[in-house]
């Protein structure tokens, strides 16, 4: 970003509060899944019969393994920036040694599955948990969150990715996921960072409730905190140019697809009597309860929710940001998207079965607003216009609660980012909206000090001022 991976990180990282770069670190390392059955076998490798030849096949001084960057078509110091101890961008790597910590041992006996560095349950997204047949020989599970587990079992593909003939098109028929496609990348990243059932993964209450952090995943933001090429004209070249308004609409709507068609399911959306109080808001229930007659009322009217007073909402963050990125950027999709919204949130005061097919319908509409954004044609306006969406009057009444706010700032930080790097707004313009972004971030930094008034009116000052150098 700005030119190169490691400014755009830092870019990143400074714009992030303390506490909230906190959470969004926590749920990049520590996304350990409980999966409904825990004798569950490893997945992945048994779709495509490939092997895994792990991380060491890829660390050679001559393929990703220099020190420095330089090498002539890629930077060739891609396994040091996945090294890297103490940023977001080397979190993969230490996603199994978070398991050794306090803390996971606590939440592993809290369970009941035993070691978390050896259980499924844990190694499913602590590492690239794959069946012993489908290891290679330089193979280790404790390597992390190792290449193939984003760029798909390398056996059919390593040795002929680098060959002078190589195609990008090529590589991927030979296995390598192609992850410039928004919607591939998506996916990818949203098996461990929300959830899946083709996996065996998915996040639970008990999890949680044991002292797994909660989980929030905005695509771009975390595209570029683990970014470890440089968009040259090579790259543009062999798999086109990438566009951050796309890969975050994108990822927003396929965040609301997964979520709502795990809902949809009853093995993961009902846990006995109850719903799975994962898919609900959680701040909805989790604050400070009195019983005094001067009791603080933390709740207000959202437009967007019209479910009985004292019902727990579903956790709508993705969804209110897709409202916005529908009315912006796909007009012709926004009432029906909107529409179906209102209604799920609805049908969850009328039952499960209500909610089950309201659940179905909301994500059919976001998977058509997927494939309707993914194909889109993007220019230089675009994230003007969803940045004033989203703090505009039609979505700001949206952000009555925690959740959806932290997704709001980070969409608008993500996007002001975007605008410096296609060279839209300078660098000194965006380091003097800084200040109003870092105080709807404050507002977010812990969530039982939200502060939603404070916080509309930062984010409304910081968009208006963005709004203004258009």
């Amino acid at each position: 970003m700005f030119g190169s991976a490691s400014l755009g990180r830092s870019y990143f990282e400074q714009s992030l509060s303390a506490g909230l770069r906190g959470l969004l670190v926590a749920a990049l390392l520590v996304v350990c899944i409980v999966f409904s059955a825990l004798g569950v076998s490893p997945a992945n490798a048994q779709s495509s019969g490939a092997q895994y030849e792990g991380v060491a096949s890829c660390s050679g001084s001559t393929c990703h393994g220099r020190a420095e960057g330089n090498g002539a078509v890629v930077r060739q110091d891609e396994i040091a920036t996945w090294q890297e101890p103490s940023s977001p961008s080397g979190a993969h790597s230490r996603a199994y040694a978070v398991l050794g910590s306090p803390r996971s041992r606590q939440i592993a006996r809290s369970l009941g599955i035993g070691a978390p560095t050896s259980a499924p349950a844990c190694l499913g997204c602590h590492s690239t948990y794959v069946s012993q047949a489908a290891r290679g020989p330089r193979f280790q599970t404790s390597d992390g969150i190792g290449c193939e587990t984003c760029h798909g079992p390398a056996q059919n593909w390593l040795a002929a990715h680098y060959a002078a003939p190589a195609t990008h098109a090529g590589n991927v028929a030979n296995g390598l996921t192609p992850l410039e496609r928004p919607q591939t990348r998506a996916k990818v990243c949203l098996d461990c960072h929300y959830g899946s059932e083709k996996t065996g993964q998915f996040v639970t209450h008990s999890m949680m409730a044991a002292g797994h952090p909660r989980i929030s995943f905005e695509l771009d933001l975390f595209s570029a905190l683990q970014q470890h090429h440089d968009e040259d004209a090579d790259y543009v070249q062999r798999k086109g140019r990438s566009d951050s308004v796309r890969l975050w609409a994108v990822g927003q709507a396929e965040a609301v697809r997964r979520s709502t068609d795990l809902y949809a399911q009853p093995k993961f959306g009902m846990r006995g009597a109850f719903p799975e109080f994962y898919f609900l808001d959680c701040h909805s229930c989790h604050r400070t309860i009195t019983d005094g007659p001067a009791r603080k009322l933390t709740f207000e009217t959202n437009s967007g929710r019209p479910i009985p007073f004292g019902n727990p909402p579903y956790n709508d963050e993705n969804i209110i940001m897709l409202s916005a990125v529908a009315k912006a950027l796909a007009p012709n999709q926004a009432n029906s998207f909107i529409t179906a919204s209102r209604n799920f949130h609805g049908s969850m005061g009328k039952g499960r079965g209500a909610s089950q097919q309201a659940a179905i319908n909301l994500r059919n509409r976001a998977g058509a607003l997927s494939d309707a954004l993914a194909a889109r044609g993007y220019s230089g306006n675009d994230a003007f216009t969803v940045i004033a969406t989203i703090a505009g009057q039609a979505t700001r009444p949206r952000f009555t609660d925690y959740a959806g706010s932290v997704q709001a700032v980070m969409a608008v930080d993500t996007l002001l980012n975007a605008l410096v790097r296609e060279g839209r707004i300078t660098v000194g313009a965006a380091a003097s909206i800084r200040g109003n972004i870092n105080r709807a971030y404050g507002a977010v930094d812990e969530p039982n000090s939200y502060r939603p008034a404070q916080f509309r009116s930062a984010l409304g000052a910081a968009a208006g001022a963005i709004g203004r150098l258009k």
